[in-house]
Formats: C-alpha cells, sequence, structure tokens
C-alpha cells in the first residue's frame, strides 16, 4: 500500500526497521480520525538539530523530543512535517522505562495527532493526548 508518508534523516545515521508496516499504522490512524493523508514527511535528527529548528522558527531555546509543521491548506487533510530527535527519544524511553520503539512509535504517533488538532498544553488536553496515544499504539499490527 503507497502512502505518502517518507521517512529521511537529517543529520545522523537512522532508519526504520518495518517503515511499510509503520506507514500503514499511520495511515490507518489518519483514517479512523476520518482526515485525507495528503503527505507526511518524518524527518529523524539529533539533538542539536532539532534544537536549532526550536530556536529559529519556535523562538523556543529548549530540546524537545518532536516539533511538528502543519501544512495543510485544506481542513480535513494532513500535511506536514515531523522533526524527532533520536536523541530524546533514547533518553525519555531510558526515562520512562520504555521499549525504544515503543517510545519512537509514540512520538511518530504524538505528530499525527497534532496534525489532526489535538493540542497538549494544558494538564486536561496532555492526559487526553496520552490517552489517544496509548489507544493509537494499541492498534499495531507489528
Amino acid at each position: 500500500m503507497d502512502h505518502l508518508i517518507e521517512f529521511f534523516s537529517e543529520d545522523i545515521e537512522f532508519s526504520l526497521d518495518n517503515p511499510e508496516q509503520i506507514s500503514d499504522w499511520i495511515a490507518d490512524i489518519i483514517e479512523r480520525h476520518e482526515h485525507e493523508l495528503v503527505g507526511l514527511t518524518y524527518i529523524f535528527c539529533s539533538d542539536d538539530y532539532l534544537h536549532q529548528i526550536n530556536v529559529e522558527y519556535l523562538d523556543h531555546d529548549t530540546l524537545t523530543d518532536i516539533i511538528t509543521f502543519d501544512n495543510a491548506d485544506i481542513e480535513g487533510t494532513i500535511e506536514g512535517d515531523v522533526f524527532i530527535s533520536i536523541d530524546r527519544v533514547r533518553d525519555n524511553a531510558a526515562t520512562h522505562g520504555t521499549s525504544f520503539h515503543d517510545e519512537l512509535h509514540r512520538v511518530l504517533i504524538h505528530g499525527v495527532l497534532h496534525l489532526l488538532g489535538f493540542k497538549d498544553k494544558t494538564p486536561e488536553q496532555e492526559a487526553a493526548m496520552r490517552k489517544l496515544e496509548d489507544s493509537s499504539l494499541s492498534l499495531r499490527k507489528f
């Protein structure tokens, strides 16, 4: 199944073990939320690279695991760029006592949930986002 989902690495050597299965899973989540996938690009990078994007584009001088840019022009469509720090994902997996792959998948879907319109600025929104992440993770078939 050809989805309009692409995976790149920027300043690090990184590739997904199973990009086709992950693409199918992400596309399924988007479809379940009744949105149309136009195009989604994931860029895996280092803390330094993502920190620079955070400073330049968002004026935030902090480390983060993910930055999502929504490029959709039409409501109900998903089109965006999702930058993910593999350094942060590794550290967060260790901190939370979860596997690297589970944490990576959580972050991958976190970006999609933002593109679907879900926020995580308040404690209530954060709790709702976590439930949506957990629900999405439970739908993996790999």
